[in-house]
C-alpha cells in the first residue's frame, strides 16, 4: 500500500482546510504513540494482532497538576471507556487517553496507573487518578483469550508519543480491527476553524459497520468493490477522540464529542445494536487547576458551529484514512481480512466526480 492518503489523491471532504499533518497532532501539544503487538505462536501465546495507542493532551508529567478539560458522549453503548463517569461529573482527564483491545482494558489500566505514578510522585499520595482507557474488539483476528498486551505497553506507548505525522491503519490498538468488512484500525484528521481561531483534530479506532453501508464522500462502495472477507454480523465499535485548542468548557466539549456520530454516519455507520460508539473530547486551551499559560476565556456558544462542522468533517476523514492505510491482515484460525482496494475505489470516485 502507498503512504498516500485519499486527500493526497484529490478527495476533499467538507469545506474546511486540514492542518499541516491532517492529524490530531495539529492541535498544539497533542502527541500520539503506538505499541504494536504482532506475534505468531500457535503453540504458545497464540496469534497476536493487537496493541496500545496513547493520545496525550500534553506532557504526562503535567496532567495531574493541570488536567485537561474534557467532555464525553455515547451514540451506542456496547463498549467501555474507563473514566467516563469522572469526565461526565468533573469534566477532567488526568492521564493520557489509551486505546486497546476489549479484554486488555484491565491490563492497560494497570499500566496507565504505573505510568501516571512514574510521571508525578504526587499521584497516589496527594490524590489518585482514574485513567481513561477505551476499547474495541479485535478478537476476529487476535487471540483474545490470552491477553496479548503487557501493562508496560501503556508506558511504552506514552514514551513513543510524538507530534507531526501519525501512523495509521494496522498499528497500535488498530492492528487487529476491521471496519465495514474491510481491514480498519487507527485513522486521524484535522480541520482549521478560522472564525474561532482554533484547530480541531480527531483520532478514531475504527472497528464498526457493514460492508454494504460503506460510503466514501457519499459514494456507495458496495457492491461494486465487494467486501473484505469478514463474514460476521455487523457490530464492532468505534472510539473517537477529539482534541481542540479552543478553550471550551465541559458542556461544550460534550457537545463537540457528540458530533463524532454525525461523521461516522457520513461513512455509513448506523450504530448497530452490538456496537460501541463512544466519544471523548478534550481541550488544550485552558486548565482548570491554577492558571496555566495562555489561559483565555471560554468560546461563546455562537462560535461553536464551526467547531461542530470541523469535528464532523475530521471524523469522517479519519475513518476513511484508517481504511485507506490498512493492509491485508492474516489472523487466528487462518482468517484473513483484506484491505480496501485502492484502484476500484478511486475509479468510483472519478466516475462520481469526487476527485479534484
Amino acid at each position: 500500500m502507498s503512504d498516500e492518503r485519499l486527500r493526497d489523491l484529490g478527495l476533499r471532504l467538507g469545506h474546511l482546510d486540514p492542518g499541516d499533518a491532517n492529524a490530531i497532532t495539529d492541535v498544539a501539544g497533542v502527541t500520539v504513540g503506538h505499541v504494536t503487538v504482532w506475534r505468531d505462536e500457535p503453540g504458545g501465546r497464540g496469534i497476536a494482532r493487537t496493541g496500545v495507542t496513547a493520545i496525550l493532551p500534553g506532557p504526562p508529567e503535567t496532567l495531574f497538576e493541570l488536567p485537561a478539560p474534557a467532555g464525553a458522549a455515547v451514540l451506542n453503548g456496547a463498549g467501555e471507556l474507563t473514566g467516563f463517569l469522572q469526565v461526565s461529573e468533573w469534566g477532567l482527564i488526568e492521564t493520557p487517553v489509551y486505546l486497546t483491545s476489549t479484554m486488555a482494558v484491565g491490563r492497560v489500566f494497570d499500566g496507565a496507573v504505573a505510568a501516571a505514578c512514574a510521571a508525578d510522585a504526587r499521584v497516589g499520595v496527594e490524590d489518585v487518578v482514574i485513567p481513561v482507557v477505551g476499547e474495541c474488539d479485535d478478537s476476529w483476528l487476535n487471540d483474545a483469550r490470552t491477553v496479548q498486551v503487557e501493562a508496560e505497553d501503556a508506558s511504552r506507548a506514552v514514551a513513543a508519543a510524538a507530534g507531526g505525522t501519525v501512523a495509521e491503519g494496522c498499528v497500535g490498538a488498530g492492528t487487529g480491527m476491521t471496519c465495514f468488512g474491510w481491514k480498519g484500525g487507527i485513522g486521524t484528521s484535522s480541520r482549521l476553524v478560522p472564525e474561532a481561531g482554533a484547530t480541531v483534530g480527531v483520532l478514531v479506532l475504527a472497528n464498526f459497520g457493514a460492508a454494504r453501508n460503506l460510503r466514501v464522500d457519499g459514494v456507495p462502495v458496495f457492491p461494486g468493490v465487494g467486501d473484505g472477507l469478514d463474514p460476521r454480523p455487523p457490530a464492532g465499535s468505534c472510539i473517537a477522540v477529539v482534541a481542540t485548542d479552543a478553550p471550551l468548557g465541559t458542556a461544550q466539549l460534550s457537545r463537540l464529542a457528540r458530533r463524532c456520530g454525525l461523521g461516522l454516519a457520513r461513512t455509513g455507520s448506523v450504530a448497530h445494536h452490538g456496537s460501541g460508539e463512544i466519544f471523548l473530547a478534550f481541550s488544550t486551551g485552558r486548565r482548570p487547576r491554577g492558571e496555566g499559560p495562555g489561559e483565555r476565556p471560554a468560546v461563546p456558544d455562537r462560535l461553536l458551529d464551526g467547531l461542530f462542522a470541523a469535528t464532523v468533517e475530521a471524523t469522517e476523514e479519519a475513518v476513511l484514512n484508517a481504511l485507506w492505510a490498512a493492509v491485508d491482515t492474516p489472523g487466528r484460525d487462518g482468517r484473513l481480512v483484506r484491505a480496501l482496494p485502492h484502484a476500484p475505489v478511486l475509479e468510483l470516485l472519478r466516475r462520481h466526480e469526487r476527485l479534484l
